[in-house]
C-alpha cells in the first residue's frame, strides 16, 4: 500500500504547488530555535580550529578544502567574534536544507502534505539539528547534496539538460567544502550506466546530451584548483582519508544511519528508496544513493558522511507516505507520531538541552566537546604566566590551539596537529615551553628538564577529551626546533 503513489510528474507546469504556508514556517522555526539556543554549552573544537583556519585565509589546507574555515572568518566578520555569530550561517544552512528537501518532495509530485512531512522531518532530525547548531563541515555538506541532487533529479523529470550545468556547478562548489561530492557523483555515474545496461530509454538520452557533458566539465573546472592544491601539496587528502577511516566506523555505521534523522524517518527513507527504484525515472538516482552509503561502509567513514543520500531517500519518501494517509486519519496519525514521536530522543541529544551532569553519557560527541573551553585557558593561561619572557604553549590538538587563540590570545600557541604543523615551529629563542595534553614521557626525550603542572580540570565534570590531560612545564630543548619539529607532526 505505501509504494502507491501518485505518478511521477514529468513537466514542470504539472507540479503541486509549493506549501509555503507550512514550509517556510517549520524552517523559520527552526532557524530562530537554533540561534536562539547557539550560546548554549560553548564553542566546538571543530568552530575554535575553523575559526582560527579563518584567520589565514588559503585555497586549501593539510586536513580540508577552505571554504568552512573560510566560513568561521565571514561569520565573525559580519556578525562579531562571538559564539552566536559564529554559529549563524550553521543556522542559516539548517533552515535552506529543509526548503530544498521540501522541493524535491515537490518535484516528486507530493503535495502540501507531503512537503509539510518532509519539512518537519528535517527541522527534527538529530544530525540536520547538531549540523545546524554547531558550524561543521557537514553544515554546508548538506546543503550541496541536496541542492546536487535536487538540479539532477530536475534534468531526469523534466527532460531539461540545463539543470545538468546546474549540478555540475554546484558539485564543483561542493569541493571546496568536502570533497565527499565524490561519492556522490560516482554513485550517480553508477546509476546511470547500470540503467542504460538495463535498456532504460531515459539515461541512455543523458550520455548523448551535450549539457550532460557541459555540466560535468563545469564541475571539473570549478573544482580545478582543489585538485591543483592537492597536486602540489603532496595529497594530503590521502593521508586524512587513511587516518578517518576506522573498524570502529564501520560497526557503528548502520546504527548511526538509522539514528541520523529518526527511527521513523529512517523507515520512511527505505519506503522512498524503493518507491524511487521502481520508476524508471529516478532508478538512476535510487542506485546512485545505495552506491555512496555502500561506499561510505567500506571505506570505513562515518554514517553522516553520506546523510545526503539518506536525506533524498526520506524527502522522496514523504511522497508515498502521504499518499498512502490520504483516506484514513489512523493512517495520518500512524505518520505524524511516527516520525515526530521517534524524533524526540534526537531532538535532546543533539541540541544543548540536557544538564552538564548527564552529558557523560550523551552518544553527542559535539556537545561533550563543547564545554569547559574557557576554563580550559585560564588554567593553562595562569601555568603560562608564571613562567619567563619567551615561554610558548604547545598543544596536542587543534581544539587546545583553537581555544587558547580566543581565550588568551596574547599567548603564543604551537601545535603540530594536522594543519597548524605547518605554522610552526615555535622560535629557536623559545627554551621554555608549556606542553598541554602531550606524553610527559616522550617530553623528557626531547627537553633537559620536565616538570609537572598538574592536569586538566575544565570545571564541568563533563567527560571528554579534554578532562584528566597532563599539562607539562619543559625547558632546555636537546635539539633546534627545526630539527625536532618533524616529529611533533600527526594527523588525526
Amino acid at each position: 500500500m505505501l509504494l502507491q503513489a501518485p505518478h511521477l510528474r514529468n513537466t514542470a507546469p504539472s507540479l503541486p504547488a509549493i506549501a509555503w504556508r507550512t514550509v517556510g514556517p517549520i524552517a523559520g522555526v527552526a532557524v530562530v530555535s537554533l540561534l536562539a539556543l547557539s550560546p548554549w554549552y560553548g564553542y566546538h573544537r571543530d568552530e575554535l580550529y575553523f575559526r582560527l583556519l579563518g584567520q589565514t585565509p588559503a585555497w586549501g589546507y593539510f586536513d580540508q578544502p577552505p571554504l568552512t574555515p573560510l566560513l568561521a572568518r565571514l561569520s565573525t566578520t559580519l556578525f562579531g567574534d562571538t559564539i552566536v555569530g559564529l554559529r549563524v550561517v550553521p543556522a542559516l544552512c539548517a533552515g535552506l536544507l529543509i526548503l530544498l528537501g521540501a522541493a524535491i518532495t515537490r518535484e516528486l509530485g507530493g503535495r502540501a502534505n507531503a512537503q509539510t512531512l518532509a519539512a518537519a522531518g528535517l527541522g527534527t532530525g538529530m544530525f540536520p539539528l547538531v549540523a545546524g547548531h554547531t558550524l561543521l563541515t557537514q553544515s554546508a555538506d548538506f546543503v550541496f547534496w541536496t541542492a546536487c541532487i535536487l538540479c539532477v533529479l530536475r534534468a531526469l523529470l523534466r527532460g531539461d539538460g540545463r539543470w545538468w550545468v546546474a549540478a555540475g556547478a554546484v558539485a564543483g562548489a561542493a569541493t571546496f567544502n568536502k570533497h565527499l561530492i565524490v561519492l556522490l557523483i560516482t554513485g550517480l555515474a553508477t546509476g546511470l550506466l547500470i540503467t542504460v545496461g538495463m535498456a532504460v530509454k531515459g539515461p541512455r538520452a543523458v550520455f548523448a546530451d551535450r549539457w550532460f557533458w557541459s555540466g560535468a566539465l563545469l564541475a571539473a573546472v570549478i573544482a580545478a584548483p582543489n585538485l591543483l592544491y592537492q597536486a602540489t601539496h603532496g595529497w594530503p587528502q590521502l593521508t586524512m582519508a587513511a587516518t578517518l577511516s576506522e573498524p570502529e566506523n564501520r560497526i557503528m555505521f548502520v546504527p548511526m544511519l538509522v539514528a541520523l534523522l529518526s527511527i521513523g524517518a529512517f523507515a520512511i527513507a527505505v519506503v522512498g528508496w524503493l518507491w524511487l527504484r521502481g520508476r524508471p525515472e529516478t532508478r538512476p538516482l535510487a542506485i546512485a544513493s545505495l552506491v555512496t552509503i555502500l561506499l561510505g561502509l567500506a571505506s570505513g567513514g562515518r554514517a553522516d558522511y553520506v546523510a545526503g543520500s539518506l536525506i533524498f531517500a526520506f524527502v522522496a519518501g514523504c511522497v508515498p507516505a502521504a499518499a498512502w494517509t490520504e483516506s484514513r486519519a489512523a493512517r495520518r496519525r500512524l505518520v505524524w507520531w511516527g516520525l515526530l514521536g521517534t524524533s524526540v530522543i534526537g531532538i535532546v541529544v543533539a541540541l544543548p538541552l540536557l544538564p552538564l551532569p548527564a552529558l557523560s553519557a550523551s552518544p553527542n560527541e559535539v556537545s561533550r566537546e563543547s564545554v569547559g573551553w574557557p576554563r580550559f585557558a585560564a588554567q593553562v593561561a595562569g601555568v603560562y604566566r608564571t613562567l619567563p619572557s619567551g615561554t610558548v604553549v604547545l598543544t596536542a590538538n587543534y581544539g587546545e590551539a583553537g581555544a587558547l587563540d580566543r581565550f588568551a590570545p596574547d599567548i603564543p600557541v604551537y601545535s603540530g596537529h594536522n594543519e597548524l604543523w605547518y605554522q610552526g615551529p615555535p622560535p629557536e629563542t623559545a627554551q621554555t615551553v608549556v606542553a598541554v595534553g602531550l606524553p610527559p614521557e616522550q617530553l623528557r626525550l626531547r627537553f633537559a628538564r620536565c616538570e609537572s603542572a598538574g592536569a586538566i580540570d575544565h570545571g564541568t565534570g563533563v567527560e571528554n577529551e579534554e578532562l584528566g590531560l597532563p599539562v607539562t612545564v619543559c625547558s632546555g630543548p636537546r635539539t633546534p626546533w627545526q630539527t625536532a619539529w618533524p616529529d611533533f607532526r600527526h594527523a588525526s
